[in-house]
């Protein structure tokens, strides 16, 4: 059984920090493209930043420069380390496991990020 549980989320000033967590397990971690999505009310889920196998990061031009995306495949954990948080950057995140190769794609439940004084 596949799971992707993410954790970390919560209530931080704009400013602040945060970093997400997610734990994989039922998956070879090592085999998959890792990535970090976000959600807001009535708007489609959007790519935060993206991790391969080999390590080449991807990011949107909103975080560019104030998140960043790693891997601990011995811990099979996903890592987002949020910095500068803006009040725009509210949103539940989740966790993706992408293989296309073998035609596999995992989701998260998602952590709420909420960024506000």
């Amino acid at each position: 059984q596949v799971q992707l549980v993410e954790s970390g989320g919560g209530l931080v000033q704009p400013g602040g920090s945060l970093r997400l967590h997610c734990a994989a397990s039922g998956i070879i971690f090592s085999m998959y493209t890792m990535g970090w999505y976000h959600q807001t009310p009535g708007k489609q889920r959007e790519l935060v930043a993206r991790i391969t196998t080999g390590g080449s990061t991807v990011y949107a031009d909103s975080v560019k420069g104030r998140f960043t995306i790693s891997r601990d495949n011995a811990k099979n954990t996903l890592y987002l380390q949020m910095n500068s948080l803006k009040p725009e950057d509210t949103a539940v995140y989740f966790c993706n496991a992408d293989s296309p190769r073998h035609g596999m794609n995992y989701w998260g439940k998602g952590t709420l990020v909420t960024v506000s004084s």
